[in-house]
C-alpha cells in the first residue's frame, strides 16, 4: 500500500525560484514529496546512465563506429510482441506537437489531429514560469476547465472530441535546476513526469487515457528500462494498475538506431510505438560522428529523408516496430502556413504532401505536423493510402539495414546560402530560447532545439575538420563565420523578431560553442545558465 504522500518528508525538498499562487498548488506537499521519492529512487541509476553515454562517445571520437550489441543478439533474434494497445491509440494518423503554452494547447486540442504531444522538452524553454505554467495548463486540460481569453477579448475553450493527450517530459540528460531534493538537482524528465502523473494519472486512468508518454532522447535499452522502472513505481505509488501508463519512444539518437528491438523489450508491457525523430536524428548522427571526416553532411536543406541513411533508418523502424506489433510513427512536417504568397505556400504544401505520402506507403501508422493548418493536409494523404485505423501488417520484409546502411556517408555540398542560414537559425533560436521560447518561426520553417542543434553541429564540424570550401572553392572558415555571426547579431538586434533583447548574449554563447576544440553535447545545457 502506497504511503499517503502528506506523510512523507518534504523538507529536503527546496524550490529556487518564485511561483506564482496557481503554480504553487501544482507544487503540493504530497508532490514534492512523490518527486523527492522519484529523485532517490532513480536519479544515481540515471547518472550512472549518463556517464555510460560518456564512455561509448569517448570511442567513437577515438575511431570506433556504432554498431549492433552482441550481447543483445538474442533479443533481436527471438519471438515477441509488445502489449496490447490501448483503444485510444489505434489510430494516430496524424500527431500534432507544440509547447505547453495555454491557447496553443487548445488550439492543438481542437486542431483535428488524432494526437495531441504536449512538450516540455525541444519546442519548450526550460524557465520555472514555463514549466510551472505547462503543468497547470496540463491538469486543466485533463480536469476539462481548460480555457483561455487573449488580450484583445477572444475567448478560446477546448471543443468535444479533442485530440488525446501525450506528454513529453525532457530528456534524461536535462536538469531542473529550481528543484532539489537533499541539496541535489533534480533532473528535470523525473520533475516533468512527476508532477503530470502525480495530479492526472487517476483521472487520466478512470477515461482509458492512461497516461500516455512520449520518451526523448534515449540511446539505450537500459535508459529505457530506467523509464520502465520508473513508470512502475509511479504506478504503485498512485494506485493505479500495472501497465497503465504507455509510452511511444523517439527513436532520434544515432546509438538508438541499433538497439530498436532491445528499447522496445525493454518497455515490453507498456511500449505502443517508436517514432522517427528526424531532426534530432540528423543532430545526433553529426555529434555521434563529430570526429569522422568521412561522414561529414551537406547543409540541411540537401538531407532529405530520401538520403541513404535516414530512408535506412526509417525503413528499419518500420521493419522493427510491425514485427513486434508496435506502430511506427512518422517524423515532423516543420513548414508553417505562408500568408500572402499563395504560390509559396503551395509549394510549401505539396513538399509535406509528397513527405506524407513517401512515410504512408513506406508502412508507417501515422505522422506528425506542427501547425494545425498541416492537420487537414497529412490526413488526406493517410486517409487516401490508408484507409484502416494502421498498417502494423505492413511487414516489410524487404527491407535488409545493417551499419553500413545507417552510417552511410551522405553526399551533397555547403553553399555560401546554406552556411549562412545555418548562422542564423542557430542565432536566432538561442536568443528566443534565451528570453523563454522554445519554438520559433524562421523562414517559414517552425524551429525548435533539434533544428538549432544540426546548424550549431554542422557549423562545428564545418570549421574545425577544416579545407572545405563552397562550390565556388572559397574557403569554410572562421573568418567567415566570425564574420556573418556579427551581421546577423546586428540584424537580430535591430529587429522585431523574438529574442531580440539577447541577440548579444546568443551570439557570444554561439561564437563560444562554435570556437571550442569539442563540439558541445547539447546547446540548452550551456544556454540553460542564462535562461531568463
Amino acid at each position: 500500500m502506497a504511503l499517503p504522500r502528506e506523510r512523507l518528508d518534504t523538507e529536503a525538498v527546496q524550490l529556487h525560484g518564485q511561483p506564482t499562487p496557481a503554480q504553487q498548488a501544482i507544487l503540493s506537499p504530497g508532490a514534492l514529496a512523490f518527486l523527492a521519492d522519484l529523485h532517490r529512487r532513480f536519479d544515481a541509476r540515471r547518472r550512472e546512465l549518463l556517464a555510460a553515454r560518456s564512455e561509448r562517445r569517448a570511442r567513437w571520437d577515438a575511431g570506433e563506429l556504432p554498431d549492433f550489441r552482441a550481447d543483445t543478439a538474442a533479443i533481436r533474434e527471438s519471438e515477441w510482441t509488445v502489449g496490447p494497445i490501448p483503444p485510444a491509440l489505434r489510430d494516430r494518423r496524424v500527431e500534432i506537437t507544440g509547447p505547453v503554452e495555454r491557447k496553443m494547447i487548445i488550439n492543438a486540442l481542437n486542431s483535428g489531429a488524432k494526437v495531441f504531444m504536449a512538450d516540455f522538452e525541444d519546442s519548450s524553454a526550460p524557465s520555472l514560469a514555463n514549466q510551472l505554467e505547462g503543468q497547470v495548463n496540463l491538469r486543466d486540460a485533463v480536469a476539462g476547465t481548460l480555457d483561455y481569453t487573449s488580450p484583445e477579448g477572444k475567448q478560446y475553450r477546448v471543443n468535444e472530441n479533442p485530440a488525446v493527450l501525450v506528454v513529453r517530459p525532457r530528456g534524461w540528460h536535462l536538469p531542473e535546476r529550481h528543484v532539489t531534493v537533499d541539496g541535489e538537482t533534480m533532473a528535470g524528465a523525473l520533475v516533468d513526469f512527476g508532477l503530470y502523473a502525480f495530479h492526472n494519472a487517476r483521472a487520466l486512468h478512470r477515461r482509458d487515457r492512461g497516461p500516455y508518454f512520449y520518451l526523448p532522447k534515449l540511446e539505450s535499452m537500459e535508459e529505457a528500462a530506467l523509464w520502465d522502472d520508473v513508470m512502475a513505481h509511479a504506478e504503485t505509488e498512485l494506485d493505479i494498475p500495472p501497465g497503465s501508463m504507455k509510452v511511444t519512444v523517439l527513436i532520434e539518437t544515432l546509438p538508438a538506431a541499433f538497439q530498436m528491438h532491445e528499447i522496445l523489450h525493454a518497455l515490453q508491457s507498456r511500449a505502443v510505438g517508436l517514432n522517427c525523430g528526424r531532426w534530432d536524428y540528423i543532430f545526433s548522427y553529426l555529434k555521434t560522428l563529430r570526429g569522422h571526416r568521412d561522414r561529414l553532411l551537406p547543409e540541411r536543406g540537401q538531407v532529405l529523408m530520401t538520403v541513404p541513411f535516414l530512408k535506412a533508418y526509417s525503413e528499419l523502424l518500420i521493419q522493427t516496430c510491425h514485427h513486434r506489433g508496435a506502430f511506427a510513427m512518422g517524423g515532423m512536417a516543420a513548414q508553417i502556413p505562408i500568408k500572402g504568397d499563395d504560390a509559396a505556400n503551395e509549394a510549401a504544401l505539396a513538399k509535406v504532401r509528397a513527405d506524407k505520402l513517401r512515410e504512408v506507403k513506406a508502412g508507417h501508422d501515422g505522422t506528425w505536423v506542427a501547425h494545425p493548418a498541416l492537420v487537414a493536409v497529412a490526413q488526406a494523404v493517410f486517409d487516401e493510402y490508408m484507409p484502416e485505423p494502421n498498417q502494423r501488417d505492413v511487414e516489410r520484409l524487404d527491407v535488409r539495414v545493417g551499419r553500413e546502411q545507417l552510417l552511410a556517408p551522405c553526399p551533397g555540398t555547403v553553399t555560401r546560402a546554406g552556411f549562412d542560414n545555418n548562422v542564423e537559425v542557430c542565432l536566432r533560436y538561442t536568443a528566443a530560447w534565451l528570453d523563454g521560447l522554445g519554438c520559433v518561426p524562421i523562414h517559414n520553417l517552425m524551429e525548435d532545439a533539434a533544428t538549432a542543434e544540426i546548424a550549431r553541429a554542422q557549423l562545428w564540424q564545418w570549421l574545425h575538420h577544416g579545407g572545405l570550401e563552397f562550390p565556388d572553392h572559397a574557403p569554410i572558415d572562421f573568418a567567415l563565420f566570425d564574420h556573418a555571426l556579427t551581421v546577423h547579431t546586428s540584424r537580430l538586434r535591430d529587429s522585431a523578431h523574438p529574442g531580440a533583447a539577447r541577440a548579444d548574449d546568443a551570439a557570444a554563447l554561439i561564437r563560444q560553442l562554435i570556437h571550442a576544440d569539442t563540439l558541445a553535447d547539447f546547446l540548452t545545457l550551456p544556454a540553460y545558465d542564462q535562461l531568463a
